[in-house]
């Protein structure tokens, strides 16, 4: 009997488990054809989800969550079309409702099946995205996590302008369905960003006044900054992150229809098959497809493609930072002078633009480090300064910058951080934390 009871709870586990759908195939994914009557941040729809996210730890402890909802709420596209988008919404045991996270990660692809959303789910058929060390260390400090798949429904990857609003009216989602989470209606909420998930974030503090100048942000964590989309696809082109340009090319052809065509028309034809393929992968296949690939040399005039005048109209509109409205808030941010994705000077220029338009700013260059090992020793100050936020301490008004190296990290706010932050701390500066966080 206990054997037969044993394979029987088994099979009940796997079942479990196989039962996550791929967004692709998930009604609960389905935009209404009635979208145009609903306003920006309604919610359409509703669910739980299963709170075992063992599976996005590698092995790893998982995080402590009471609860977890998910909501396909109203936004806008890039176009300013009304279109339907996911966001997930974690409750840690012993959660404070007074206090959330808008946490946009660096899901980076240009295919919705690879949506936090998804990933998010015990069972999910997908890389785990390296965010949720992030997103724990925050379910740790008490704090409600909302991830939004900022990207929409269509995953329109690299869009500015979709990515803003789609995070801001994540919020306004959350905030509608407080009597069912428990949030408090008078939370003090903030967002937080590192690469991708820090297009997002910035691109909705620049839209934030005009789009939802009710939302009251006590600030936002910036990290990896992403201020010029085509320097970065000059950038990473041969290099190891090569991959990312051509989802990111893919994600904004999907947001802009004439970018689409252009695609059709200029790609290599013998080449146009490769392109899509690496194009569409979640992030860790489109790294490893286009490693090291020559992104010019799938179009038919090689980089001069990229200097037309379409994709030149598409990039403006929708790949600059510091266009489209000035923060009202204010920001750390947060650079490896090295970073190879996105040149370290755009992030330069772009905060000396903001400040001087009045955003306050704590920005801290590290000299030392690359894109990669900067998402984890920025990490620390990063969760610590929006911990000042939501406990509602006063920032100073204004701008400074800070040069740091690795080793400069603020050991109280090491104190934040999980067990799983500290231990790649520690690998990183050689152990040079100290007793108090040996482990």
């Amino acid at each position: 009997m206990a054997l037969i009871f044993a394979a029987r709870l088994l099979l009940l586990l796997a079942s479990t488990v196989t039962a996550v759908l791929l967004p692709s195939q998930d009604v609960f994914y389905t935009q209404p054809a009635n979208i145009s009557s609903y306003n920006p941040g309604d919610v359409i729809n509703t669910r739980s989800i299963p709170t075992n996210l063992n599976g996005l730890l590698a092995g790893g402890p998982s995080p402590s969550i009471k609860a977890a909802y998910q909501y396909l709420y109203r936004t806008t596209d890039s176009l300013g079309n009304p279109v339907a988008a996911v966001t997930t919404l974690l409750v840690p045991h012993g959660a404070d409702p007074s206090k959330l996270l808008a946490y946009q990660t660096a899901y980076d692809s240009a295919n919705n099946d690879c949506s936090p959303s998804y990933a998010l789910q015990a069972g999910a058929n997908t890389s785990a995205t390296s965010d949720i060390i992030f997103i724990t260390a925050a379910l740790d400090q008490g704090w409600y996590v909302l991830s939004p798949d900022y990207e929409g429904l269509n995953a329109h990857y690299t869009s500015g302008l979709i990515s803003g609003y789609a995070t801001l009216d994540s919020v306004r989602a959350a905030f509608k369905q407080t009597a069912a989470s428990g949030l408090s209606t008078s939370a003090k909420y903030a967002m937080w960003g590192y690469s991708g998930g820090s297009l997002a974030s910035e691109w909705a503090a620049e839209l934030q006044p005009s789009y939802a100048p009710e939302l009251k942000f006590q600030g936002a964590a910036l990290g990896g900054l992403i201020p010029n989309v085509q320097n970065v696809l000059s950038t990473i082109n041969k290099g190891p992150f090569a991959g990312l340009a051509f989802s990111g090319i893919y994600g904004l052809s999907k947001a802009y229809p004439e970018l689409a065509a252009f695609l059709d028309a200029n790609l290599v034809p013998s080449k146009k098959d490769q392109f899509y393929s690496t194009a569409n992968g979640c992030l860790s296949q489109a790294s490893s497809q286009g490693a090291f690939q020559d992104l010019y040399s799938y179009f038919t005039t090689g980089k001069a493609a990229f200097s037309q005048p379409v994709p030149q109209s598409v990039l403006s509109k929708t790949g600059i930072m510091g266009t489209h409205g000035v923060p009202s808030i204010p920001f750390f941010v947060y650079k490896a002078v090295a970073d190879e994705v996105s040149p370290s000077n755009d992030t330069d220029s772009l905060v000396k633009t903001l400040c001087s338009r009045g955003t306050s700013i704590e920005y801290h260059k590290d000299v030392i480090g690359e894109h990669i090992t900067e998402a984890i020793t920025g990490s620390a100050n990063a969760l610590a300064w929006i911990s000042d936020r939501l406990e509602g301490k006063a920032v100073s008004t204004g701008c400074t910058t800070e040069v740091v190296a690795l080793t400069s990290v603020d050991l109280e706010s090491v104190e934040q951080l999980g067990g799983e932050l500290v231990a790649l701390l520690q690998d990183l500066l050689g152990g040079r934390l100290g007793p108090a966080f040996s482990g």
